[in-house]
């Protein structure tokens, strides 16, 4: 179909059959034999890159273990890298690069995290003693990203993983808003490797306060205030994408693993494209939701994230936060009523302050971004929790018509489970 990408050969010789021998030759290459292994996250580019992340257990001469690995391949061939861990395969003509988590080619700062004595220099380099030092993975994207969570018996404290090209920018970020006065975390320093430490910020998560008292755990109009705090240099960042501009991708990425939701999806996808209305751009969050904050008392204490930050619409910002809500109700059956009544609180005074019928259209387009995720974070029944959200996708646009909120009865995914970032970060 003109205008879309086409889907590739990437994820079955990462997803398949195929994959468990490029694994077990990675890992005899590496000195060990493969035993068994699962795909955890696939983050897949039609036309461009896949990276997936795999549990493996495998047995090495010192005993049995079960680690992450990782893989990709592209388009085109990436940088050669020479790296412990790190193993490049060929499959006829094209290179597959497999590696242990510490090894990530595109993460170097993953190997002193994963380095108990490097961990404990950085600590000391930050006046944070060691002693009884426990790190703990709280989430990795291949390629990507990740972040630890460091634990000592004086104190804690976060570290992210980043590209090092990408490090010093969100550093600049977080001080940028922290000048501001926003309540994002103090960076206490970056190195070229790519790793930011962080100091932790008090509170519990919005959407964990959510799933206690409804809208009450946060006033719009905090939500709205934090969103105006946001510096006015941020506005003379690259511009992000907004969402609906976006639609089109995310189209593609669930056409290339649900063929079956294909023209669906790229139906509506021109749908959200064809009701887009470009605003006047501004500061803003990129990808705000209720994950992205903390909260104490109904006060919100922390403003997570601001990789995203950068000029955009304030519809966005507001849509992200409703189209997350919307999803947490169909995920969240024992508190789904409680979501749904901050959604329902929550859009009257979004309404008020942004054009209505571009808030739904945007909510669209954030929810079809989200469809993304059951596939990528390997979730049980994805195919069918992919199809609730692209529908529920369907009846945010059609309530952009009325400027209603879209009819949430009979969406549902299943039991409660955690509900991944927007599918992909906006590029």
């Amino acid at each position: 179909m003109p205008g879309y990408p086409e889907a590739d050969d990437h994820l079955p010789l990462l997803t398949g059959a195929e994959a468990g021998e490029l694994l077990g030759s990675a890992v005899q290459h590496l000195g060990g034999d493969l035993l068994d292994w699962a795909p955890a996250q696939v983050d897949h580019r039609p036309g461009h890159t896949t990276a997936v992340s795999y549990r493996v257990r495998a047995r090495w001469p010192e005993g049995r273990r079960t680690e992450l690995f990782g893989a990709r391949i592209a388009s085109r061939p990436p940088e050669r890298i020479e790296r412990a861990g790190l193993v490049t395969l060929l499959d006829g003509q094209r290179e597959v690069q497999v590696w242990q988590l510490a090894a990530d080619p595109e993460l170097p700062g993953l190997s002193p995290v994963c380095d108990s004595r490097s961990v404990a220099e950085l600590l000391r380099s930050v006046g944070l003693d060691p002693d009884g030092l426990e790190v703990r993975m709280v989430s990795y994207r291949p390629c990507r990203r990740a972040v630890f969570e460091l634990v000592t018996n004086s104190g804690r404290l976060f570290v992210k993983v980043l590209r090092p090209t990408e490090v010093e920018a969100v550093h600049r970020r977080l001080v940028a808003t922290r000048s501001a006065g926003l309540p994002t975390p103090r960076s206490l320093g970056w190195t070229d490797e790519g790793l930011l430490v962080l100091e932790p910020l008090p509170g519990i998560g919005l959407r964990e306060a959510i799933r206690r008292s409804g809208a009450a755990a946060c006033s719009p109009d905090e939500l709205l205030a934090l969103l105006d705090g946001l510096p006015s240099e941020i506005s003379k960042l690259p511009r992000r994408k907004a969402w609906s501009e976006a639609a089109a991708h995310y189209a593609g990425v669930i056409a290339a693993v649900a063929p079956g939701l294909e023209q669906r999806v790229r139906d509506l996808a021109s749908r959200i494209e064809s009701r887009f209305e470009p605003g006047d751009d501004g500061p803003t969050h990129g990808d705000f939701y209720e994950a992205q904050l903390l909260v104490d008392d109904g006060r919100i204490t922390g403003l997570l994230d601001v990789d995203t930050v950068g000029p955009g619409r304030r519809v966005d910002d507001l849509a992200c936060m409703l189209a997350h809500l919307s999803v947490m109700v169909t995920l969240d059956t024992e508190h789904g009523h409680r979501f749904e009544d901050a959604l329902t609180r929550w859009s009257a005074r979004f309404d008020a302050s942004v054009d209505s019928r571009q808030l739904r259209v945007a909510a669209a387009a954030v929810v079809l971004s989200l469809a993304t995720g059951p596939y990528r974070m390997q979730e049980p029944r994805w195919l069918e929790a992919t199809g609730v959200r692209v529908e529920l996708a369907e009846r945010w646009l059609d309530a952009s018509g009325c400027r209603g909120l879209p009819d949430l009865r009979d969406l549902s995914s299943g039991p409660p489970r955690h509900l991944t970032d927007a599918g992909e970060t906006q590029q």
